[in-house]
C-alpha cells in the first residue's frame, strides 16, 4: 500500500480536468512521490513537469521512479510551493493531488504560483470536501476515539479539509490572482488495501494513530485496533478495503492580462509631463 493505491481512482479526475497539452511546461505541487508529475510528463513529450514537494523522502523516490521509467523531462525539487523561487510566467498549468490544503499563508502560496503560470496559464486540483462528508476520516477517527469519549468526538487533523468551503476557496484563488474558479463534485471510493490486516497496516502509520497508539496503554492499544479491525471488515470488498470519498475537482485560470502586466502598461503609456 501506498498513497498512489490510495488515489487511484483520483488520478483519471485529475487528468481530464487538467488537460495537459503535448508541448506545455507543468507545475505539481505537493506532488509526493510523483505519480502525478511523471503522468504530466508523459502527456507532455514536448513539454516538461517539475514537482516539488516538502518532504525529501518522497522527492528522493520520485526521482528513482522517473529514472527508472526513463522520463526525461522530468525532474523533481523539495520545497514549499508558498516560497518557492519558480520561474515567473513559465508554466502552462498547475496541478495538485490533494497537495494544496496545507499552506501556512494560502493566498501568499496561491499567489506564488499564479506568479509561476503564463497569462492564461490554468490551476487544476482535487481537494477533500468537509470531514463529515469523508467517510474515510469519520469511520477512522470513530475507531481511534479514547474510550472516554463518544466515538463522534474525536477530530481530524483540520488542514487536509481546509479547502472544503467553495466560497472561501473562490475568495482565496480570486485574492491570489485567479479567475473563473468551478468546482466540480467528485465522488470515488479510496483504496486501503487487499485485505483487512493490509488496511490496518496502512492506517497504523498515519500519524494520528501513531500518536495515540503511542500515548495509551497496551490495552487501550489493543482495544482500539479491534475497533480498527471490525471497521475495516466493515468495508472490505471482494477487491479490498474501501471507504467512500467526497472531493472538490477545482479548476481556475489566470488572466490574459496579469497584475503585473497591468502595472507595466500604465507604466508606459502614461502621458509624459510637459517640459516648462
Amino acid at each position: 500500500m501506498d498513497y498512489d493505491s490510495e488515489l487511484r481512482l483520483h488520478n483519471e479526475v485529475l487528468r481530464q480536468s487538467s488537460a495537459i497539452r503535448h508541448d506545455e511546461n507543468v507545475l505539481d505541487i505537493g506532488c509526493g512521490a510523483g505519480q502525478t508529475t511523471r503522468d504530466a510528463a508523459r502527456a507532455a513529450p514536448a513539454g516538461s513537469a517539475l514537482g516539488i514537494d516538502i518532504s525529501a523522502a518522497m522527492i528522493a523516490r520520485a526521482r528513482e521512479l522517473a529514472s527508472a521509467e526513463g522520463l526525461s523531462n522530468v525532474r523533481f525539487e523539495t520545497g514549499d510551493a508558498q516560497t518557492w523561487h519558480f520561474p515567473p510566467q513559465h508554466f502552462d498549468v498547475a496541478i495538485s493531488r490533494f497537495g494544496t490544503m496545507f499552506f501556512g499563508d494560502p493566498v501568499a502560496a496561491f499567489s506564488n504560483i499564479r506568479n509561476a503560470l503564463k497569462a492564461g496559464g490554468r490551476l487544476a486540483m482535487l481537494v477533500w470536501q468537509a470531514r463529515e462528508a469523508n467517510e474515510w476520516s469519520v469511520a477512522i477517527q470513530q475507531s481511534l476515539a479514547p474510550e472516554d469519549r463518544p466515538p463522534g468526538a474525536a477530530a481530524a487533523t483540520p488542514n487536509a479539509f481546509a479547502l472544503a468551503d467553495p466560497g472561501a476557496v473562490e475568495q482565496l484563488l480570486s485574492a491570489a490572482g485567479f479567475a473563473g474558479a468551478t468546482f466540480r463534485d467528485v465522488r470515488e471510493p479510496v483504496y486501503y488495501g487487499g485485505s483487512v490486516e493490509a488496511a490496518l497496516d496502512w492506517i497504523r502509520g498515519f500519524l494520528c494513530t501513531k500518536e495515540l497508539l503511542g500515548r495509551i496503554g497496551a490495552a487501550a492499544a489493543e482495544r482500539v485496533l479491534d475497533r480498527l479491525r471490525e471497521t475495516l471488515a466493515k468495508h472490505q470488498r471482494t477487491d479490498g478495503v474501501w471507504f467512500d470519498s467526497r472531493a472538490w475537482s477545482v479548476t481556475a485560470h489566470c488572466p490574459e492580462i496579469q497584475p503585473a502586466d497591468l502595472g507595466l502598461t500604465r507604466e508606459r503609456t502614461a502621458p509624459r509631463a510637459k517640459s516648462t
